[in-house]
């Protein structure tokens, strides 16, 4: 039985933008997370666009929750509580791994 405390580990992308290693990582770690019936928690900062084209800022930073996946990782569902009427919306993982970049992610 493995406890909560140590059910999470915390990755860091430190850099100002996320390199294809960085993103291809957060992508297996989506994958992994979510499949096993988790949700990657991403502390982001700065603006990112969505698939739909609409822009999420959050200049000071934010925490969202990634829940879903589709085309193996590429397309991402995020659940946010900052706007009910976004609380779910996709974004690419290219996307959401710079919203990421200078902070870092919790992830199984």
């Amino acid at each position: 039985q493995t406890g909560a405390t140590d059910a999470y580990k915390s990755v860091e992308i430190s850099t100002p933008k996320a390199d294809d290693k960085q993103t291809d990582t957060l992508r297996a770690d989506v994958i992994k997370t979510v499949d096993a019936g988790r949700a990657v928690v991403a502390n982001i900062a700065g603006t990112a666009t969505d698939t739909d084209g609409t822009t999420h800022s959050f200049e000071g930073g934010h925490y969202i929750s990634v829940t879903g996946y589709r085309d193996n990782g590429d397309t991402v569902t995020i659940a946010d509580s900052a706007d009910p009427n976004t609380a779910t919306y996709r974004m690419s993982i290219d996307n959401l791994a710079d919203w990421i970049a200078t902070r870092g992610y919790s992830t199984s």
